[in-house]
């Protein structure tokens, strides 16, 4: 079968909804992109979700990993089954749209994967669902769905938006030879593209960590500072709100952006923290690829091994650094440029200036922030990335 007889759909599957695309592909750019066919289903609309789930803890699930024996109890099975129902209907709902019933898919979600990359045996915010691309088949089987072949693997949300950034015809990585991204939303997305080649970050654990392994001199996971979820959990808890308050009226960051450039005292104390661990979260990207790991964070994970100082890029330069998702999108907004982005440079160009790390040569290749520094132009990076990576293994 060709590639122009079927639908392709990148899906992104989250905590409580999966988001699926079509993905278009222009054969004479060799680019994709979003195409209009969307579909969104959130878990508590489907028949038997659990809204008061409580997930295993996830020591424990780490530990069954280990001892290679899942005991998933009825509850984990049966929200597992809603999750895997929720994507079926997304992918129906598409193909309902279109002219097609031969269907190629690629699926993104969190959690740690199974050996054979189809299945998720350790998540800290849902099921484990280990069994999750054959349940996907069979009932997809049922709705007389072609798949024009198995789903190869369910990928993370970080490697996706790399390989959106690298291959769409709005990405951000594809231009250059050297990127960092860091994209925002209920969690944290780190991707690199190093030497002209999408580097994930599982390859790179000897000697850089992901975002959400690294704490600051507080003890607070650098996440915090970094995704949506997190900055507003900063307010609620610097303004002593209950979160669920927040969300009832409708505040979150780019509320609490919008609060600060009207001086509200606690807004204008959360993004100071927010601007000061970002800055030196993006200079410790900047020094660790230059220079090595130097020690400036600590580790959410006591037993995490120690990073190496040396790696094969050390001496790379970033051309690029781009804030993605909603990050992104707050980076952008009105208030967001006053009350983030510009205090972000000026904080990140300071530590530059004074790094004990980086050389003359380095110090004044950043010194151009402004035009380093970028925001991401893809709305379904994670999406767009899964299509593409199912697309790129198609018959391989």
């Amino acid at each position: 079968m060709q590639k122009s007889d079927f639908i392709l759909i990148g899906i992104d599957g989250g905590a409580t909804k999966v988001s699926a695309w079509q993905i278009l592909h222009s054969p004479e750019t060799q680019e994709f992109s979003l195409g209009k066919l969307n579909a969104t289903k959130s878990y508590s609309e489907i028949p038997g979700f659990l809204p008061d789930f409580k997930p295993v803890p996830v020591t424990q699930q780490l530990a069954e990993r280990d001892a290679g024996q899942l005991n998933l109890n009825a509850q984990e099975q049966q929200q597992g089954a809603v999750y895997v129902e929720a994507c079926a209907r997304a992918i129906e709902e598409i193909v309902e749209q279109s002219e097609n019933n031969g269907v190629l898919f690629g699926l993104g979600m969190p959690g740690l994967k199974t050996s054979d990359l189809r299945g998720i045996e350790v998540v800290a915010n849902g099921p484990r669902i280990p069994e999750y691309a054959s349940m996907l088949e069979k009932r997809l089987q049922l709705s007389k769905i072609e798949l024009i072949q198995p789903l190869a693997r369910i990928g993370s949300d970080a490697d996706y938006c790399g390989i959106g950034e690298n291959y769409s015809s709005e990405g951000q990585f594809k231009d250059v030879q050297n990127a960092y991204y860091l994209g925002g939303g209920t969690g944290v997305a780190d991707a690199l593209k190093l030497k002209g080649q999408l580097v994930p970050f599982d390859q790179i654990k000897s000697w850089m960590a992901k975002t959400w392994e690294l704490k600051n001199s507080d003890g607070q996971s650098m996440e915090l500072f970094a995704a949506i979820g997190g900055m507003q959990r900063l307010f609620a808890e610097i303004s002593e709100q209950e979160l669920s308050e927040l969300n009832r009226q409708g505040v979150y960051p780019l509320q609490i952006a919008e609060l600060a450039t009207k001086n509200d005292s606690n807004a204008l104390k959360t993004f100071k923290l927010i601007v000061k661990n970002l800055a030196e979260l993006i200079y410790e990207r900047i020094v660790t690829i230059y220079a090595g790991w130097q020690n400036m964070f600590g580790f959410v994970n006591p037993n995490r091994p120690t990073l190496q100082s040396m790696h094969p890029y050390k001496g790379t330069l970033l051309e690029r650094i781009i804030l993605g998702q909603r990050l992104g999108e707050l980076v952008q907004s009105p208030a967001g440029k006053t009350i983030l982005k510009e205090p972000l440079l000026q904080s990140l160009k300071q530590l530059i200036i004074n790094s004990p790390f980086l050389d003359s040569p380095a110090i004044e290749h950043y010194q151009n922030l402004e035009a380093i520094v970028t925001v991401s132009k893809l709305r379904e990076a994670p999406a767009l990335g899964a299509g593409i990576d199912a697309y790129l293994n198609f018959n391989q």
